[in-house]
């Protein structure tokens, strides 16, 4: 029988050392899994780490936007397990501006970090997933891939391709008895959103817009993850979850 566990899971977590990853890598250790998170920041993972010293958690600094960042991630998931039962595709960045502002090289830094990162590393990692025991990938996207929300073009473009990708590999992949979805958060209160929640007039914006009233927290977008790469959404693939307050069915 199911139950709420990930006990005896492997899962690598992007962009682990701050935000939901750092949310969602604390859900999966205290549900029992074997976290191993990638951050570009070796200060700031080094301090999670020692936070966390004695917990089923690992790190490793790369940068997920390049070739040799995924191989260094690659060749560890390889080291410690030889197998991956979760991936979580979270690192993401965003640069607010209107669509004629953007640096051509602004533009395609977004991509790489967002869409292509994740294209590649759920590729590469799809011969350690074929050996993961109910293997799942989840993909962090947004409202902003479904919705106008002022995030800039670039951003909302990414995310609206995760969330395709998300469907493609879920069809493609259900025979091997993999499943993929993804979660597309609303505001949340994360390093990423800190200058846009700091504008008064923007985050009442938000709230007003949200039927609960309120932004959310990391924690939150987690245990939503945590949920969909247990065995007991063994049903569930090729689904875009809104966690989102509400926001995605307010009307007037």
């Amino acid at each position: 029988m199911k139950t709420w566990t990930l006990e005896g899971k492997t899962a690598l977590i992007t962009g682990g050392s701050k935000g939901i990853g750092l949310a969602t890598a604390d859900e999966f250790l205290a549900l029992g899994a074997e976290v191993l998170i990638a951050a570009r920041g070796e200060e700031a993972l080094d301090e999670v780490l020692m936070e966390r010293k004695g917990q089923q958690i690992q790190g490793i600094a790369a940068d997920v936007a390049t070739e040799e960042g995924r191989n260094i991630i690659i060749t560890k998931v390889n080291n410690l397990w030889g197998k991956l039962d979760i991936l979580v595709n979270n690192a993401g960045i965003n640069i607010r501006k209107m669509t004629v502002e953007y640096e051509s090289a602004e533009a395609r830094k977004i991509f790489e970090i967002n869409l292509f990162s994740v294209f590649e590393l759920c590729r590469s990692l799809y011969p350690y997933l074929l050996k993961g025991n109910n293997a799942s990938i989840i993909n962090v996207a947004s409202v902003a891939g479904v919705f106008d929300v002022k995030s800039g073009s670039p951003y909302g473009m990414t995310k609206a391709a995760e969330i395709q990708l998300t469907r493609h590999l879920a069809a493609e992949w259900a025979p091997d008895k993999i499943r993929v979805n993804a979660i597309s958060p609303w505001y949340t209160i994360t390093p990423l959103t800190d200058a846009v929640l700091s504008i008064p007039e923007r985050l009442q914006g938000i709230i007003d817009r949200t039927p609960l009233g309120r932004v959310a927290d990391a924690e939150e977008m987690a245990a939503a993850v945590a949920f969909l790469a247990m065995d007991k959404a063994s049903y569930i693939t090729g689904q875009n979850l809104m966690v989102d307050g509400g926001m995605s069915i307010k009307g007037l």
